[in-house]
């Protein structure tokens, strides 16, 4: 038997909800540093776009991995050390991709930065919710997702930037991230309230289990926000590769910009989702998704910018509306003793959603091309975001 950590009110409130942000931030940060430089990697390395879509993808293990036996451990030892792991999670990734690069390494440094990412998602959250009153507890998770969903996004455009100026792409970015991990670690020791009653270490495993009465509620949601999931991490794994390939333009800073519309959209659609009943956000989200991938569409049919950009900004935006609305119909919903098992298999299904449809694009790629496979991809997308929008409508109606 554990004992709950106990966290003490900080003496700063401000600094520690500053030093908390900005950890989860830079975690975060780091999964989406690497997006811009794929196409450098694939040239240098001569990676496929099979190998490159993988690369992109195991992230997402560390990730799943980490919710599933780590979810409640910041609950027995305290919000601090689990932050400080996190962090060191990203500042170890950072310091592979430092080494010279091969596929080995590259893909050890995705997995340990979705470690971190995955023990951040969990402890970042509830440490800023034990840093607000109950009354304020809006305004926790406000911050939170801009965090978070920030944090991907400036990763991203981060990266592109330097690699455009910097004498080495596939090193500046990473000594950046690592001082700024390591900036990250000084705040949290400083400023965040160290556990009283700290419990022992014990793994705490979810189980990937739904209770039945949200079982069709779980699907519909799983299904729309992991559609989403899904779109988002296609434009992730091979934007860098069609700006390059497809369209001749070089540009890291532009393929990090891409992929920064994405997130950035994700984000501003969680948040608008809060003002919003679920049952209109989540059909809302999936029209949306349809439109975004009829825009990725078109971009890969005529190889144009302009509704890359689009297309990155509405499915963005749409996937925010149906991950937010997913989370109130499931999560919200369960018990407070079930709660644990159905985040983690909330999370659980959107991470293999993000990751097995990138993998299949690059797969398909292989034989024919990027511009087919992703035309292949976005039918499939469309389609299952009809399909979830017209059960979510009518189960609105018949309630």
């Amino acid at each position: 038997m554990t004992t709950s950590a106990i966290e003490p009110a900080p003496a700063r409130p401000a600094k520690a909800v500053t030093a908390t942000a900005f950890a989860f931030s830079v975690t975060m940060m780091g999964t989406t540093l690497p997006t811009p430089l794929y196409s450098i990697y694939s040239d240098e390395l001569a990676f496929s776009p099979l190998t490159v879509t993988v690369l992109f993808a195991v992230y997402a293990l560390g990730v799943v991995g980490a919710l599933s036996l780590f979810g409640r451990l910041s609950d027995d030892i305290g919000r601090r050390p689990v932050l400080m792991t996190a962090v060191g999670f990203a500042l170890l990734s950072a310091l592979l991709f430092l080494l010279p690069p091969s596929l080995p390494q590259l893909l050890a440094a995705r997995i340990i930065s979705g470690l971190g990412a995955g023990f951040m998602s969990g402890a970042g959250t509830a440490a800023m919710m034990d840093l607000f009153s109950a009354e304020r507890r809006s305004v926790a998770g406000t911050i939170a997702v801009a965090a978070n969903t920030g944090g991907l996004a400036l990763g991203t455009l981060l990266a592109g930037l330097i690699a455009e100026s910097a004498s080495k792409p596939l090193f500046t970015p990473f000594a950046v991230h690592l001082a700024l991990c390591a900036l990250a670690l000084i705040a949290l020791l400083a400023w965040t309230p160290a556990p009283m009653n700290a419990g022992r270490f014990v793994i705490h495993p979810h189980r990937l289990r739904v209770p039945a009465d949200l079982r069709k509620p779980f699907a519909r949601a799983v299904l729309a926000a992991g559609s989403g999931f899904a779109a988002t991490g296609v434009l992730t794994a091979v934007s860098a590769m069609f700006l390059a390939r497809e369209l001749r333009l070089e540009s890291h800073a532009l393929a990090g910009f891409v992929v920064f519309l994405a997130f950035a959209g994700m984000a501003a659609g969680q948040l608008v989702a809060r003002r919003m009943r679920p049952r209109i956000a989540l059909p809302l989200g999936c029209v949306g998704l349809i439109a975004g991938v009829a825009f990725l569409a078109w971009a890969l049919a005529v190889v144009a910018l302009p509704p890359l950009l689009i297309a990155a900004a509405t499915v963005g935006v749409s996937a925010g509306l149906c991950m937010n609305a997913g989370i109130a119909t499931t999560v919200e919903q369960a018990l407070p003793e079930r709660r644990g098992e159905v985040s983690s298999s909330f999370f659980a299904g959107l991470y293999l959603m993000l990751a097995l449809p990138a993998i299949g694009v690059g797969l398909l790629a292989t034989v024919i091309g990027l511009r087919g496979a992703g035309l292949a991809f976005t039918a499939a997308v469309a389609l299952l975001a009809a399909v979830v929008a017209i059960a979510s409508l009518a189960t609105s109606r018949r309630e």
